[in-house]
């Protein structure tokens, strides 16, 4: 899952992570968006990944349990350039950790992306008081990225899939399979004949 705040960078860190693109144009997305990736993790691992992009808007919505299941891992981005921004971050990974679980029960890894740091920071948060923050909150980790000018964003993705595979091999026998996240279209039709117009 890919979620936060709308105009935080969340697809364009997907085009730049699945394709290598980055486009200056912003377009808002409407409900969600998906991404497929494959990696060769090694000589015995191919690891698909499911990108959902989670539109800004959605995060108090019915819609998001059907988004969230059967997730197995998360970015949580904000916008380094706007404070309210980050201020909006433990919303978001309240309402992740409230509809998604890992088969004991515990949270899914979260990674946090502080995004846009190409640009001037509208904060005053060090690196260490990220760490912090990361800690007391429940975060496996975060990294300033930069969609724009491609910085750590492969290394944000392989850090959440190393945490992804680590959980997985916790769980082996568990129903969930770690390369797959299923939607519900039953539940989908269901949650969307219930929305307003």
């Amino acid at each position: 899952l890919v979620i936060g705040e709308l105009g935080v960078g969340k697809t364009s860190i997907i085009k730049r992570y699945v394709h290598q693109l980055f486009s200056q144009h912003y377009r808002s997305t409407i409900g969600v968006d998906f991404a497929l990736k494959v990696l060769n993790w090694d000589s015995r691992t191919l690891v698909r990944l499911q990108l959902w992009d989670i539109a800004g808007q959605e995060r108090f919505g019915n819609m998001t349990r059907v988004y969230y299941k059967e997730a197995v891992g998360a970015f949580v981005v904000f916008d380094i350039s706007r404070s309210s921004t980050f201020e909006a971050v433990l919303k978001w990974k309240s309402d992740l950790d409230s509809k998604v679980h890992l088969p004991n029960g515990s949270p899914i890894p979260a990674v946090l992306l502080a995004n846009k740091c190409d640009q001037n920071k509208d904060s005053s948060q060090t690196p260490s008081q990220m760490d912090q923050f990361c800690k007391e909150h429940g975060f496996a980790g975060w990294f300033e990225t930069s969609a724009k000018d491609n910085i750590n964003i492969e290394e944000a993705a392989r850090f959440l899939v190393e945490k992804i595979l680590a959980n997985h091999q916790s769980f082996p026998n568990e129903e969930n399979d770690v390369g797959k996240i299923k939607l519900d279209q039953e539940t989908l039709r269901a949650e969307s004949k219930s929305q307003c117009c």
